[in-house]
């Protein structure tokens, strides 16, 4: 969790608890991460990281649902790149097995950011064959 907050330290981006519509959002204006207060660690961290996606990715509000949409994914994906290695998910699903919320709680992050972990692999995977 340290390491995300430094991130967002060197982003120059303000993280604070408040309740919210969701889980986590960034505001771009006033270059504030917001995440809702009494999550568990392991979803605050990976919220964290999602946000931290969108600054790093430079996104601003969407003016299409289709452009959200695409941005959350990338937000996803940057995030799950962030906090999943390689070897990290070869050992939870040597461990777990297939199961999202069993491989989840093993690399210790969300359902959400294990999908999109197996996403990139399989762009990966598609690049590559």
């Amino acid at each position: 969790m340290q390491h995300l907050l430094r991130l967002a330290d060197e982003q120059r981006v303000r993280v604070v608890e408040r309740v919210g519509r969701t889980r986590g959002g960034y505001d771009p204006v006033t270059r504030t991460i917001r995440l809702s207060p009494g999550m568990s660690a392991r979803t605050t961290r990976s919220v964290l990281a999602h946000e931290l996606g969108h600054v790093c990715l430079g996104h601003l509000p969407a003016p299409t649902p289709a452009i959200r949409a695409l941005q959350e994914r990338q937000a996803d994906e940057w995030a799950a790149s962030l906090l999943i290695t390689p070897r990290a998910y070869a050992e939870a699903e040597e461990v777990r097995g297939p199961h999202l919320a069993s491989l989840a709680f093993e690399m210790d992050v969300t359902i959400e950011l294990v999908v999109a972990y197996q996403r990139l692999l399989r762009q990966t995977l598609l690049v590559a064959g």
